[in-house]
This record gives C-alpha cells, structure tokens and sequence, in this order.
C-alpha cells in the first residue's frame, strides 16, 4: 500500500485505538488527510468536550513525517464533477463532503480508509477492505 486517505470515521476510530485503521496506517508510505476531513473533525471537536485533547492528538497526527494536508484545487473540482454527476446518474447521492473526499482520494491516487459503506458508490474509487 502506497498512500491512504483517511475518512473522518476512520480518524475517528483512530482516536479510539482501533486495531485496523492503525494497521492500515502502518502499512501506508504515505497518509493523506483531505482538508474537507480536517474542516469536519474540527467541528466535531468544538461540538464535543474533550476538543483540546482532541486537537493536540490531531496536530501531533499531522506533524508526523509522510502525513499531509490535501488542499482543494481545479483537479480536486474536475473529480468533484465527474464523481457528483456519476452518482446522480446511479440515483446513488452521497453526503456531499464526502464527495469532496472521493474527489481527493481518486486525485492523489489514495486508497480511502473508511468505515462509510456509501463510499463504495463512488466509480473508481479504491476502499480498504475494512469498509462497513
């Protein structure tokens, strides 16, 4: 496995210890956090009581060598169309972040790491095998 995208379920999870995000983070050359990933789990930090555990846990997460922040571009917009169009098609909508997210993952090549089985939805997307 060369690089993962992390979902925010799976970060989530991560915070728990889970066995199999951890795993999957081991085997990765590379981790890849989406900026739209980010935006969500800071707001699920503010909303919850433990957001400056939370936070510190996060940015030592990111500080990490071979971890980095996915920023939006035009590319990250071209996938965001052809993913959001694919789907409408299907009749098989998706959150829209999470679109965001595909879009990320199928830009840099990523495997998504996710416990979110609506993500399968996504043509050409490459999910671990853990998916719920």
């Amino acid at each position: 496995m060369k690089t993962v995208l992390l979902d925010t379920s799976a970060f989530i999870r991560f915070l728990a210890g889970d066995e199999k995000v951890l795993s999957a983070l081991g085997r990765a050359d590379r981790v890849a956090m989406s900026v739209f990933v980010l935006g969500e789990l800071l707001a699920r930090f503010r909303a919850g009581a433990k957001e400056k555990r939370n936070r510190e846990i996060l940015d030592g997460f990111l500080d990490k060598p071979g971890v980095e922040v996915v920023n939006a571009t035009r590319e990250t917009a071209e996938y965001f169309a052809l993913i959001k169009t694919a789907l409408k098609k299907a009749g098989r909508p998706i959150p829209i972040n999470d679109v965001w997210i595909a879009s990320h993952a199928l830009e840099t090549g990523s495997l998504l790491v996710t416990y979110d089985a609506h993500f399968s939805a996504v043509p050409g997307l490459r999910l671990w095998d853990e998916i719920g």
